[in-house]
């Protein structure tokens, strides 16, 4: 016997748990304590982009699309609403609009959102309802609705954003500023050297700096609040490759603080409780880390090519490696190291589980073999 999915339709906004912007890291997050209703997530996205939007299905009902750079939630749409594992119930404003009593048909969109223009579907600002399972709905059609017509069943219900200006959204655009986003990271820019510098959403909030050898652990807490978790280092295998005898006694007792709902690792000195390094995670699906922290939106700047230059050059995280070197230093690459992130896990196989280590001066690279930057570290 299933229990009854009950959904709220919020066009422009969510559907039920659903909130139009939240990230996927978020939403993935919510779904992993909603397995009695959703035991199965299938994952979808284009392994050849960094930026690929992503599609979680959650069988049978509904789909949710995730923006390709942001990975927030863009659009929702819900099918099979007659399917009965599980039953299904949707309401709108506290009145039902389908269930397994009540078969949503178009007179009855019509008499509960009013008139719109003609088409296939019926569109209104935030919400459409087509009326053939895989239609795409061609607004462009001035179809003239016919009596019989009025009886036609809804087969799938999309909630999107709204444009401000009235226009229909392409389904691939990136999303809003929305509530959804608010207190969470929009972008990290990064001076190699220095540290980063964290925006936030509203994009009217005041910026945090976290400097290399400056920022102390209490500023973190104070600043960014307490992180999700603090993780004390234990793997010193790359202290054989510095260049001082020194680093590996320097490291005794040094610990992270891991923000995950950022994207960003922090690794603070176990003696004088400074940042000693950061680690930015780009969240690239199909990697061993993909959906351990949230993307973060890093961008390198570079110098400015003189006094009045207001806009530095700056490397994003969805550029190639290849592209990011020869910002940071033209000419040939450096030789670089293998990681295997399985290695410590015996008898743990996993797709493109090895990356690629590039280090200059000041900043770290890791990249799969096929050129997608998955996290920088500065140091």
């Amino acid at each position: 016997m299933f229990s009854v999915l009950e959904l709220d339709v919020r066009p422009g906004s969510g559907l039920g748990m659903f909130e139009i912007g939240t990230s996927l890291w978020n939403v993935l997050d919510t779904l992993r304590g909603l397995q009695h209703f959703f035991p199965q997530v299938d994952v979808k996205y284009d392994p050849d982009t960094p930026i690929t939007p992503i599609i979680l299905h959650l069988r049978p009902h509904l789909d949710l699309l995730f923006s390709g750079q942001q990975q927030r939630l863009s659009t929702i749409a819900v099918r099979k609403l007659r399917d009965p594992h599980p039953p299904l119930s949707l309401t709108y404003k506290n009145s039902v609009l389908s269930s397994s009593e009540v078969v949503l048909k178009r007179v009855g969109v019509s008499r509960m959102f009013g008139p719109t223009y003609p088409g296939d579907d019926l569109r209104y600002p935030g919400v459409s309802f087509t009326f053939d399972e895989d239609a795409r709905g061609d607004t462009l059609k001035g179809t003239v609705v016919q009596a019989d017509d009025r009886e036609q069943e809804v087969k799938r219900v999309v909630i999107s954003q709204k444009n401000l200006d009235g226009t229909l959204r392409d389904a691939l655009d990136e999303v809003s500023e929305c509530p959804a986003m608010a207190g969470e990271l929009s972008r990290a820019v990064v001076k190699v050297h220095k540290g980063i510098t964290m925006h936030f959403y509203p994009s009217s909030s005041e910026p945090v700096q976290v400097l290399l050898g400056a920022t102390t652990a209490q500023d973190l807490v104070v600043d960014l609040g307490p992180p999700l978790r603090v993780h004390y280092k234990e793997d010193d295998r790359m202290t054989i490759h510095a260049r001082s005898s020194q680093t590996e006694g320097d490291s005794d007792g040094d610990y992270f603080y891991n923000y995950q709902q950022h994207g960003i690792d922090f690794l603070i000195s176990g003696n004088t409780h400074i940042v000693k390094k950061i680690v930015m995670h780009s969240n690239v699906p199909g990697t061993p880390l993909f959906q351990r922290y949230k993307r973060c939106l890093w961008e390198i700047e570079g110098h400015p090519e003189d006094d009045e230059d207001e806009s530095p050059p700056r490397k994003k995280f969805f550029e190639r490696v290849e592209e990011i070197q020869h910002f940071l230093a033209p000419g040939e690459a450096p030789p670089s190291m293998i990681l295997n992130r399985t290695d410590h896990e015996e008898g743990l196989r996993l797709p493109s589980s090895s990356t690629r280590l590039f280090g200059y001066d000041g900043i770290i690279l890791e990249a799969t073999e096929s050129g997608h930057v998955v996290s920088v570290t500065l140091f």
